[in-house]
């Protein structure tokens, strides 16, 4: 086996082996079991990466890697672009348990001289997407085609294919919350007449012709199409957008339950979405030490939190179609998905299947809900900080005397923080620690403490300064009744930890928003380059 000679205070002079990139597209080729985890943040990570690769920073594993990657003995390769980051990646990985972990031979320039590399976040899903459209030639309308029918129509539905929180955010006229992963399940209700035109939507394109499809697919009469480019297309055209809308189709649909449920099962059976009983999914289970296994519960959030089957997370349909390395680390997993109508699981799994994913589906009859609440994150223990925990009103009696150090998402840092607060990015450590003002004492914090408690090893290791960690973090400042401050930043890292998403909030240049449809719209062709996928639209 090929070994990486490293040194340091997380290696120890420790020899890492190294998977080759030939062998890494072998094995994505075969659908076997391996995760691809790029180790910097999620900036540098936008900019470039191999197609399955998944971003969690080195500053993040622990908080991340347990509910993303749940098989212990999982492949797991991890890479950076020289930066340093993999080599230290990898000792921390191991010490929560995973057992065959290497680093990426040659980083991302080694191996892009084998595949293509990828621009943007969630690249699997949007390349998915595009060839779905290409494929099915999924009808759409431009932004000026459907502001007019919006306007002169008056028998027409808008269904938003978003998050909630999103189309809260903002929305077209018109528009009424239905996820992705909900549409084929209640369309029929809100349109029951087969003369209804149904216009899809979302923020870029993927959701909207996933959607659109969705419901062509369950067998629709009605004239159907995506809102070409969604939201960007709309605000480039020069519409105007809603802002705080609620409408929001959340009722068990009645009358119109069998006639979706029906057109489930013939597309799930055309497209080979197995169902498993009872026996089978037991067998699943038994196995998931061999191979990866993630039990999803595709419902809503409100559905899940008010009761799921034991060991399933919430990840509804629509997202996860959308953005699946959100939930899922290791390519050729198996998935099981959950859901209590046999609707929505059918329709998701479809489309998994189609992304080259081994997923079935299981109902009440085989799980049933047991659980209630949201499932917290898997996270290992936080180690004891003996003497050096302090705690907020400590930090409050003698503010001069510490220098905080902040370790939230850049996002985070910028809402509010505990004032005079710098933000550093754990995993830049050994290069920004040196720059803080001062030569006292340094408090780490984080949004809950952990990640602060965590990293409270890598910080004493590159500064001689004392290092404390505020116990609950900035939630516990907060909680204390002591004020964030919103006004005054110091950003001693560069806040790149966060890509910032051309397709979310209202506040994106013009420019910004053109250059991510050029690039959707460029994804079939890489997609044919690269070779990797194993995607088959049905």
């Amino acid at each position: 086996m090929t070994l990486f000679q490293t040194s340091g205070p997380d290696t120890n002079l420790e020899q890492l082996p190294l998977m080759p990139p030939a062998e890494l597209r072998r094995r994505w080729r075969a659908g076997e079991d391996v995760a691809l985890l790029d180790v910097r943040e999620e900036g540098p990570y936008s900019l470039s990466h191999p197609f399955f690769a998944v971003s969690l920073p080195l500053s993040q594993i622990e908080l991340r890697i347990l509910d993303l990657i749940p098989r212990l003995t999982a492949p797991i390769v991890v890479y950076d672009d020289g930066e340093g980051y993999a080599a230290r990646a990898v000792p921390r990985i191991r010490a929560l348990g995973y057992s065959d972990v290497s680093i990426l031979e040659g980083g991302l320039a080694g191996y892009a001289r084998f595949g293509e590399v990828f621009r943007d976040v969630n690249v699997p899903s949007k390349a998915f997407g595009e060839l779905v459209e290409a494929v099915r030639h999924t009808p759409s309308l431009s932004a000026d085609e459907a502001k007019a029918l919006i306007e002169t129509e008056s028998n027409l539905v808008v269904l938003d294919a978003r998050r909630f929180e999103e189309y809260r955010t903002m929305s077209i006229p018109r528009g009424v919350s239905v996820p992705g992963g909900e549409l084929a399940f209640r369309a029929r209700e809100i349109a029951p007449s087969a003369d209804t035109t149904i216009i899809v939507n979302c923020a870029g394109r993927t959701r909207s012709i996933i959607g659109t499809q969705s419901l062509i697919n369950a067998g629709l009469p009605n004239r159907i199409y995506a809102l070409r480019n969604g939201t960007i297309g709309w605000t480039l055209a020069g519409h105007q957008v809603e802002r705080g809308k609620a409408a929001r189709f959340l009722e068990r649909p009645q009358t119109s339950y069998a006639a979706a449920l029906a057109d489930a099962k013939a597309w799930a059976e055309r497209v080979g979405v197995k169902l498993l009983d009872r026996t089978a999914f037991d067998r699943l289970r038994a196995e998931e030490d061999q191979r990866t296994l993630y039990c999803l519960d595709v419902r809503t959030p409100e559905e899940y939190a008010t009761s799921h089957p034991d060991g399933f997370v919430s990840a509804p349909g629509g997202q996860l179609v959308q953005a699946t390395d959100e939930w899922v680390g290791v390519r050729g997993a198996r998935l099981v998905l959950f859901d209590d109508d046999g609707v929505r699981a059918r329709m998701t799994a479809s489309w998994l299947v189609q992304m080259g994913w081994d997923a079935s589906i299981v109902g009440p009859d085989v799980v049933a809900p047991s659980e209630t609440g949201l499932r917290i994150a898997r996270r290992p223990a936080v180690p004891d900080l003996g003497a050096a925990a302090i705690g907020a009103d400590e930090l409050a009696a003698h503010p001069s005397a510490w220098t905080i150090v902040d370790l939230t998402r850049s996002p985070v840092y910028k809402a509010g923080h505990i004032p005079g607060a710098h933000f550093v990015l754990a995993s830049r450590f050994a290069e920004d620690l040196a720059k803080l003002p001062g030569d006292g004492a340094i408090v780490l914090t984080s949004e809950d403490g952990a990640e602060a408690a965590l990293a409270l090893p890598d910080a004493r290791a590159t500064t001689a300064r004392d290092v404390r960690v505020l116990v609950g973090g900035t939630r516990a400042w907060a909680a204390s009744g002591r004020e964030l401050d919103r006004d005054q930043m110091s950003w001693i890292s560069n806040a790149d930890d966060v890509y910032k998403r051309p397709y979310e909030g209202t506040d994106n240049a013009a420019q910004a928003m053109q250059a991510y449809i050029d690039w959707e719209l460029q994804l079939v062709a890489q997609l044919a380059n690269d070779s990797v996928s194993n995607f088959h639209v049905v």
